[in-house]
């Protein structure tokens, strides 16, 4: 297992959080996902055997959000 922390540019309220949260856990390979709006960052918890960190940040920049990388 490994965990990314991502700084996330364009969250506008705890929903936003929500919305960027559901999808990433939906991904195979994710295990856990932490969206904080508050600290606007992502803290995922996932089998990079599965997954990579290039298709967590795909997900995410979808619907209109920015990673601006991870800490």
């Amino acid at each position: 297992m490994k965990t990314a922390t991502l700084n996330i540019e364009g969250m506008h309220c705890d929903g936003c959080a929500q919305s960027i949260k559901a999808p990433v856990e939906r991904e195979e390979g994710v295990k856990a996902a932490d969206v904080s709006y508050k600290n606007a960052q992502a803290r995922i918890l996932y089998d990079p055997g599965a997954i990579d960190q290039a298709r967590l940040v795909a997900v995410i920049t979808k619907p209109g959000y920015r990673v601006i990388g991870p800490e």
